[in-house]
């Protein structure tokens, strides 16, 4: 006879403001999920942008980025600002018009930087770090609030789609978050992404397929697709509506560090790799569109701008490399 303890699932009861944000998701993001079905089933998708893509996305700019490796690069929500951060644990804070030029230094971490990314409401920016902490960040510089309570070093950071809720990680390498603000997926060094329901706490699918730890996962706008890849050197694409593995793309000779899709419509997915280049790869086909070379040392983070035309690249040999579709600009 199973004992009284086995019947209940263990749990640890969660703060009240913990409560209060899961009833919030639950009540209002559910707003974007009824604008995104709306898109989808009105037909507002084309694929003008990925045509686009397949000739151009030409290197516009090069800039050494730091005296260390460079770890991590996120846009602006507004596109105007490139974040980076680096091995010296200092992130910095780049204006792209009318040329990229450093605005500001965020310091004060101890340790290594992991990594960096802007607010997508407003010109906010988290980094997580080595020494534990998270900190959140204005583009001038000044320190706005530092996050403590970490046992280890965190990998991850990333902000919820409505801006009020920022996450970070220690042992989890990839965080991404739903557009519809209800789910986020994770993935780390047990070769498995999982998709948590926000409104629970609950973990509701285990992805199973890579054989070696996952590093890099993301959504894309569609809402039912979700891009994972690792140390296998595939990029694999998921179908939440499936529960499965929808396509495996052999993307690169070394491991990926990280993927991105395009923000808009998700009409192309860009993963980075140790193999010195990321790839452009159309999300219709999942066949390649362009391969973006010209680092000299391991691609270590990639970020697409909010309108899908410009893509930003950071890399061990220091370089900041933008990479961009519109044919008359010029950084």
């Amino acid at each position: 006879m199973a004992s009284v303890e086995s019947e209940y699932p263990f749990y640890t009861q969660g703060l009240t403001a913990l409560l209060k944000a899961r009833r919030w998701i639950a009540k209002k993001l559910v707003l974007k999920a009824a604008v995104r079905l709306g898109r989808a089933r009105d037909g507002q998708h084309a694929w003008a942008l990925e045509n686009n893509a397949k000739s151009s996305f030409d290197m516009v700019s090069s800039e050494i980025g730091d005296d260390r490796p460079l770890s991590e690069c996120s846009f602006s929500c507004d596109g105007k600002f490139l974040a980076t951060c680096s091995l010296t644990g200092v992130g910095k804070i780049w204006s792209m018009q009318p040329q990229v030029k450093i605005v500001s230094s965020l310091k004060g971490h101890a340790e290594r930087a992991t990594d960096i990314a802007f607010s997508p409401t407003n010109n906010n920016i988290a980094t997580a770090s080595a020494d534990c902490t998270a900190r959140l960040w204005d583009t001038q510089g000044t320190l706005l609030n530092t996050y403590k309570g970490h046992l280890d070093r965190l990998a991850r950071v990333a902000f919820h789609p409505s801006g009020k809720y920022l996450g970070h990680s220690r042992s989890v390498y990839g965080l991404a978050f739903h557009n519809d603000g209800s789910l986020a997926a994770s993935c780390g060094l047990d070769a498995l992404a999982r998709v948590w329901d926000l409104r629970s706490g609950r973990s509701i699918l285990a992805l199973e397929g890579h054989v070696k730890p996952v590093l890099g996962i993301s959504f894309s706008p569609n809402g039912y697709h979700l891009a994972t890849g690792g140390e296998d050197n595939t990029c694999r694409i998921w179908d939440l509506r499936k529960k499965g593995c929808l396509y495996t793309i052999p993307a690169h000779a070394k491991l990926i560090s990280q993927i991105k899709f395009e923000p808009q419509e998700g009409y192309f997915l860009v993963p980075a790799s140790y193999d010195m280049t990321a790839k452009v790869w159309s999300s219709r086909d999942f066949k390649p569109v362009k391969v973006l070379s010209g680092h000299e040392s391991k691609v270590t983070s990639v970020d697409v701008v909010a309108d899908g035309q410009t893509i930003a690249t950071v890399s061990h040999d220091r370089t900041i490399k933008l990479w961009s579709s519109k044919k008359a600009e010029r950084y």
